[in-house]
């Protein structure tokens, strides 16, 4: 019986390679990983039959659950709410060196690397690899027309007399000029479209699911006609770069497509963003094109649109003999000129994109956003979050949150202690409030001690994508801080009286890069207030 087995809940990027697992878009895997495969795609880019795979497809668990399982025995798979999905054959049970895998998945091992720093901080320390039996797909409530199958997807081309299919595959809204990019790569392949947008966890930052689907229904419309189909790719991103374009070829190729359409930084974690994109560009083309025969389609290079405005059409960057007649908006200055308020020329995007556009990233002053505490006991935070929320209500055109540190303590996180996995988990939680209600238009003050950099950066990475983020470190010096010490917290601690005091034998991590730094020690806590609430009009949070 499936109740008296072990069992798991999946993470949502699980269930998204458990759904492609079993509806055939991860085809030949018939299941996660065992260790002998998963060592061969490490080094050969290949399972250990030889097949060209390039991406570890691994089921990680608790130390808990992993001394439970042996070679044989099942585990039963289930969604966020129970529900069983599947079952696992145990095949392997292992601890990998996340650290090598880092370093041959990514070319890195460097935390800024958004898949390396989930890799190393949210998959569990232990890989359980077997065949899985399915019992159920995913369940999805939404777009359920627009999320068919490899087979059925492929039996719609079949129906339609589709030979020739080219997949574009995408984590952000599509505009005119990516429009005209695909219609040209089609008509070089002579081929129809799929545009394939991936749906399952992406990267820190990109537009929210719902808003997205709406934008790519909207620029679907006004492909012409009998030309392309939207589908829906429950895909979970890893950000690997070359490795990761090719599995999204071979992916799109069990979908249905002869050839895919690889972006000159795909799967970049930085493409499209002010930094340097990670991975030099151009290297996942020439990693796919080595494969392209094996693989089973074609790679087909994206080649950038410009915009010539006295021909009032999209061409080709390459094929501009005079670039200066040409203009361009990254997205980057896009979203800035939405979260300003600023004005966007109508060849940029369909009428329907950018009302979708417009009502996912309101002006800055209408969206919600998080100010978000970070120092040492006694530096001040508590007393500028209560002035911010009595200056915020004063305001009254958003509701207001203050979320303590001690109060949450006491209402969210009652049953935790104060190990570092603890303290993580309560700075976690305080985050997720803090993202519904940025989410629904509200302000969120926080002011944790929240020590530990990834628990800081998580909760950017989560708040940003539902409006501002605002990170203030209160940098009172400790002596400072120790000097005020209302709670008696350090002089028990010195004392020897209790133990795990942030600042004395528990670490405190300064922020890498706070958006502001206040030292208290020598002005009021007007004055560093004030200083806040300047720099929340400087950038047009208030004041409007």
């Amino acid at each position: 019986m499936a109740v008296e087995l072990p069992s798991i809940d999946l993470t949502p990027r699980q269930e998204c390679d458990l759904e492609l697992l079993l509806n055939g878009g991860f085809s030949p895997l018939s299941g996660f990983m065992n260790r002998l495969d998963y060592e061969s795609v490490l080094e050969d880019l290949r399972l250990a039959d030889g097949t060209l795979w390039p991406v570890p497809v691994t089921l990680d668990v608790t130390e808990k659950v992993a001394l439970k399982l042996r070679p044989g025995d099942q585990l039963v798979l289930r969604d966020q709410e129970g529900f069983m999905l599947a079952m696992l054959h145990v095949e392997d049970v292992w601890q990998p060196d996340k650290l090598r895998e880092a370093r041959k998945v990514f070319s890195t091992d460097e935390h800024g690397h958004p898949g390396v720093a989930y890799l190393q901080e949210n998959v569990r320390p232990y890989y359980v690899g077997g065949r899985v039996e399915g019992v159920s797909l995913p369940i999805h409530y939404d777009y359920r027309t627009l999320r068919l199958t490899p087979w059925e997807l492929r039996s719609l081309f079949k129906k339609l007399g589709w030979r020739h299919v080219i997949g574009f595959g995408t984590r952000r809204p599509l505009h005119n000029a990516h429009k005209a990019a695909v219609l040209h790569a089609a008509q070089e392949a002579r081929a129809n479209i799929l545009l394939h947008p991936i749906v399952g966890p992406t990267s820190p930052g990109d537009i929210e699911h719902y808003p997205r689907v709406r934008c790519y229904q909207a620029i679907a419309s006004t492909f012409p006609p009998d030309t392309a189909v939207l589908n829906l790719l429950p895909f979970a991103m890893r950000m690997a770069g070359p490795r990761e374009a090719l599995l999204q070829g071979i992916v799109n190729k069990n979908y249905g497509c002869s050839h895919f359409i690889i972006t000159p930084n795909h799967a970049d974690p930085f493409a499209a963003l002010e930094r340097p994109p990670y991975y030099p560009r151009l290297s996942a083309f020439d990693l796919v094109k080595q494969f392209d025969e094996e693989a089973g389609f074609i790679p087909i290079l994206y080649e950038k649109m410009h915009y010539v405005e006295d021909k009032a059409e999209f061409l080709p960057a390459g094929t501009l003999n005079r670039p200066s007649n040409s203009v361009q908006i990254s997205a980057t200055e896009l979203r800035r000129r939405l979260e300003y308020g600023l004005k966007i020329p109508e060849w940029y995007t369909p009428p329907e994109v950018m009302s979708e556009l417009k009502k996912a990233y309101p002006p800055r002053h209408r969206q919600g956003f998080t100010v978000f505490f970070t120092g040492l006991s006694g530096s001040g935070k508590s007393t500028l979050a209560k002035i911010l929320l009595t200056r915020f209500l004063e305001m009254g055109d958003r509701p207001v949150t203050l979320l303590d540190g001690d109060i949450v303590r006491k209402h969210l996180s009652s049953e935790l202690g104060f190990s570092a996995e603890d303290r993580h988990i309560n700075v976690i939680r305080i985050g997720f409030v803090a993202s519904e209600i940025t989410k629904n238009r509200g302000i969120a003050i926080c002011a944790p001690i929240a020590p530990y950099e990834r628990s800081r950066r998580q909760n950017r990475e989560l708040i940003s994508r539902y409006g501002g983020y605002i990170e203030v470190y209160v940098s009172t010096p400790f002596d400072v801080c120790m000097q005020r010490d209302r709670k008696g917290l350090y002089a028990r601690a010195l004392a020897g009286k209790i133990k795990g005091v942030t600042g004395v034998d528990d670490p405190y991590e300064e922020p890498v890069k706070p958006d502001l730094s206040i030292d208290t020690t020598n002005i009021s806590p007007e004055e560093a207030a004030q200083e806040i609430l300047f720099y929340l009009k400087m950038q047009g949070y208030i004041g409007r």
